[in-house]
């Protein structure tokens, strides 16, 4: 770091000193605040990603009440909001947003997430449709993708699908919720691959592995898939895959899935135990 000396004449510097603290002050000021700025750019990002979403419920809602003004914060409490499960309250903040002169397209699809979490479908469409086509993100597709699925066009939600996959370098979720649409329009097959894809990126996804259960299933197969899961997860989804043979009819199948995840949990299997008992008794009756 270079440092460089100036000398001035000592009644100079007495003069500028004793005339212009209050410009010194000002001087100082000044270099405070783009590092108080940074500061609290950091803080709003880390309790976005990473605090206890309530935390940061309380931490943007404090800070929007100290300036109303500023729509930065008022999009933090929207989107902590929705992380913490309160998408109703998140929807009302998301609405106001979107009703400012400063709202963005981001916005637009963020409130639309709200909604579809809300089953509020018809406006999140409404929402999205105000989104010019240029604007193509990842989120935006997913929303397309699920909300074409809500009116069972399927070719536009497959379209969807396919478009936010490739916009993303995490997709498994989107996948997992692609093979879910698969799944529910009788496509047994092609949900299977889909479950599989999300699982190979992301093996911790119980969802993918629990939806993938339930097509095998549907296809009267009901061994579990050869993929990575824990002693809990592999009696939860013998637990699933019971289920799924009692409904179509293969109640010895069944019961013997239920007596297998029984055994193989680790500690006592409630679920599965007054499953197991609740048909013992239905075939006693």
């Amino acid at each position: 770091m270079r440092v460089t000396t100036r000398i001035i004449p000592a009644l100079g510097l007495a003069i500028f000193v004793a005339g212009c603290g209050d410009m010194q002050s000002l001087d100082v000021n000044r270099g405070i605040d783009p590092l108080n700025v940074i500061d609290e750019s950091n803080l709003n990002n880390i309790m976005l990603t990473a605090a206890d979403p309530e935390e940061a419920v309380n931490y943007f809602r404090e800070a929007s009440r100290g300036s109303p003004e500023r729509l930065d914060l008022r999009r933090g409490l929207a989107t902590s909001l929705v992380r913490a499960r309160r998408a109703a309250e998140g929807e009302v903040v998301w609405r106001d947003i979107v009703a400012s002169n400063e709202a963005t397209d981001q916005d637009r699809i963020d409130y639309a997430d709200a909604l579809i979490r809300n089953s509020n479908w018809d406006e999140a469409e409404a929402q999205l449709d105000l989104v010019p086509p240029t604007f193509e993100t990842y989120e935006r597709y997913r929303l397309e993708a699920m909300i074409a699925d809500s009116n069972q066009e399927w070719d536009r939600a497959d379209s969807f699908y396919e478009t936010a996959v490739g916009l993303t370098t995490r997709p498994a979720n989107v996948l997992n919720n692609w093979g879910y649409s698969r799944l529910t329009r009788g496509d047994y097959e092609g949900a299977e691959g889909l479950f599989i894809e999300a699982i190979t990126y992301d093996p911790d996804l119980f969802t993918a592995k629990n939806n993938l259960v339930l097509a095998r299933a549907a296809q009267g197969n009901y061994q579990l898939p050869l993929v990575r899961m824990t002693q809990i997860e592999r009696a939860q989804l013998l637990h699933t895959a019971a289920l799924a043979a009692i409904r179509q009819g293969e109640v010895d199948v069944g019961r013997g899935l239920l007596s297998d995840a029984i055994d193989t949990h680790p500690q006592h299997f409630d679920a599965a135990v007054r499953a197991l008992r609740a048909l013992d008794t239905e075939i006693r009756a």
